[in-house]
C-alpha cells in the first residue's frame, strides 16, 4: 500500500491505522523502517508508539541502539524500538537479546536501517519505504 503524506498530522494518520491493522502471530511482529535521514521513520515510530499507549517519550535511540516500552493494553505487551545504524550486521543483535525477543508474540519490533541486519531479519517482516518526494511530502511504502 502507498500513501503520500504531506506533514507530520498526515505521518502520524497513516502510523495510526498501520497499528490498528497489526495481528500478534506465533511470534513477534518486526517491521523494518526503510529511508534516507530526514524521511519520517522516527515520526512514524512515535506516532506508533502513542497509538499503542506508550506515555513515554519515544526518541531514535541511535546510541543505545534498543529501548522497550511497555504496553498498558492491547494484542502486544512490548513495542521495542532498534536503531540499527551504528551497526554492522545481525549478529550485532544477539548481544541485545534478538533471538528471545523475537520469538516472543507479544513483542511489536520496529527496526530503523533494517538494512543493515538483514541477515538475522524474519523474511515475514513488514517492510515500510519512506522515501522523499519534495522538501514537505513523503511517500510510504508498507509491505507485508
Amino acid at each position: 500500500m502507498k500513501f503520500v503524506s504531506k506533514n507530520l498530522a498526515e505521518t502520524s494518520k497513516i502510523a495510526v491505522d498501520f497499528i490498528a491493522s497489526l495481528k500478534p502471530t506465533k511470534r513477534a511482529c518486526v517491521v523494518g523502517l526503510f529511508g534516507e535521514l530526514g524521511a519520517g521513520k522516527t515520526t512514524f515510530t512515535k506516532s506508533a508508539a502513542e497509538a499503542l499507549g506508550v506515555e513515554e517519550t519515544v526518541n531514535s535511540p541511535t546510541f543505545v541502539i534498543e529501548r522497550i516500552f511497555s504496553v498498558p493494553s492491547g494484542a502486544f505487551k512490548r513495542f521495542i524500538h532498534i536503531d540499527a545504524y551504528r551497526l554492522v550486521h545481525g549478529q550485532d543483535l544477539i548481544s541485545l537479546g534478538w533471538n528471545e525477543i523475537v520469538q516472543d508474540p507479544e513483542n511489536l519490533i520496529f527496526i530503523e536501517w533494517p538494512e543493515k541486519v538483514l541477515d538475522i531479519l524474519p523474511e515475514d517482516r513488514i517492510e515500510v519505504q519512506f522515501e522523499h518526494l519534495n522538501e514537505k511530502s513523503r511517500q510510504i511504502t508498507i509491505q507485508d
